[in-house]
Formats: structure tokens, sequence, C-alpha cells
């Protein structure tokens, strides 16, 4: 298989024979073995398999919260292997922006300061009249400015994951990784989600989203499958939907049971 599917553009991640094993008592686990790929700038990739497949072993190594036992792995240009603790962090908080299933918001704290803790720890130091200044624009983004002082408790479960998006997106990173990120949303606001990330993919963002769920993964540019440990297939996906097009159609159905 091809280690790149849009060769002319400048990749920001790159795996050449990648492996990562660990142990789980006295057994040793191959959770990825030997994956080879490139992820350009703007793409937007959905990592698909069953429970056990090595996705999400992957993602966590592309956010650099593990560390591969064998290959290379070059994110925007920088080998991670070697990296000790201090450089991974810093890497991590530089490049990388996360979207988790369970949204990960502090409580107590408003949808505004949510936002400004990832810029608490970056390196140059970010002002606080910054800090301020880009939460409100994230969040602004992420259809969200009218909920500045809201607690995660006052909002959805929708509008808490756009927080989580907006907290994402705040340091400006070179990739976003999102982990199950309608796993605990309903068809619709699973739908709405999808099309915010489309727009942020549309304005240049590269994406690289895990799903088990193949309509979730319609809405992606690409599809990769794992089994095993194994990338079993990577491809371009030529019919991608569109999600406001699905979510106009979602409308006219309710509509219509509504009349019925």
């Amino acid at each position: 298989m091809s280690a790149s599917l849009q060769p002319g553009t400048s990749p920001v991640i790159q795996l050449r024979n990648l492996a990562r094993t660990y142990q789980s008592g006295e057994v040793e686990v191959r959770a990825v073995r030997n994956v080879t790929l490139d992820i350009h700038r703007g793409d937007f990739v959905a990592i698909m398999g069953a429970s056990g497949s090595g996705k999400s072993t992957l993602m966590n190594t592309l956010g650099c919260l593990d560390q591969p036992t064998s290959g290379e792995y070059l994110l925007d240009g920088v080998g991670v292997a070697g990296l000790n603790r201090k450089q991974l962090a810093k890497l991590r908080n530089s490049k990388l922006g996360f979207v988790f299933q369970s949204f990960n918001l502090l409580a107590r704290t408003s949808a505004l300061e949510n936002v400004e803790l990832p810029m608490l720890y970056a390196l140059p130091i970010v002002a606080r009249r910054e800090r301020r200044q880009r939460a409100i624009a994230a969040l602004e983004k992420v259809g969200l400015g009218d909920r500045l002082n809201h607690h995660p408790s006052q909002l959805s479960g929708g509008q808490q994951q756009r927080i989580a998006i907006a907290r994402a997106l705040v340091n400006r990173p070179e990739l976003v990784l999102a982990d199950e990120p309608t796993g605990n949303l309903d068809t619709r606001t699973s739908i709405e989600l999808m099309g915010l990330f489309q727009q942020l993919n549309d304005s240049g963002i590269t994406i690289v989203m895990v799903t088990h769920e193949l309509d979730i993964a319609a809405y992606c540019k690409r599809m990769m499958v794992m089994r095993d440990g194994v990338l079993i297939s990577d491809s371009r996906n030529p019919s991608r939907r569109c999600a406001a097009e699905a979510r106009s159609s979602l409308d006219l159905a309710e509509q219509d049971a509504n009349l019925a």
C-alpha cells in the first residue's frame, strides 16, 4: 500500500514501519504492527476498527501520549521517537489539539476559562489579555460566542463538545485528534458536530478522528481500517457525505413524521 494518497502536499504526519508492543501480564500484545502512512495538511481522516484493532493505540501514538516501540514517526517534520517527557509535552501543546468522547471539561469553570486552559501551559507564555481574546475567538468559531460564562452543567452535550473543540483549537495546532467525538451524542447533534468539523477542515485544519461508526466516518475525506494492529485499508472517500445536507434531510423527515 502506498504511504501517500495525496502526493504534492506537505505531510503533517509520516509513519514508517511504526509498531507498538506492550506487556499484559505475561502476554506480549502487538497493538500496532508496522504501519506506514502519510497524512497531509488539510486532510480529514477516519480511523476505524473493532475493539482491540489497534486504532486507539495508534491514536495515542499520533498524539504523543505513547511512544512507538519501533519504526519512525515524524510530526510536522519532528522525529518523535526518543523525545523525553518534557519535549513530548511541548510538542503536544504546540502542534496538537485533542477532542475526547467524554469532553473532559472542568465542571466548576466557565466555557471561557476551560478554553483558556491550554494557553496557561504554552511556551512562549501567552499574556492574559491575549488568552482571553483567543478563547473568545475560538468559542465564536464553534458557535458559542453567547455562552462564554456558562458552566458545563448549564449546557447540552453538543455544546460541551463544542467547548472541547474550541479548547483544542485555541493554541492553533497543526493537527486536531478526535477520539470518538460523537460517541456520547444523539443523531442530530452528531450530524451538527460533523458539520462543524467539516467547516474547520474546509478552513485548512487537519483532522484525524477515531470512530467505530461507519455513518460518522462517511463525513471524512479518507477512511482507514485497522484489524489486529494492521492497517488493512486506506482509501479516499468518493461519496463523502455533506453534514449540511444530512441535517436538512433529517429536518424534512421529522417534519413529515409530525404531520403524519
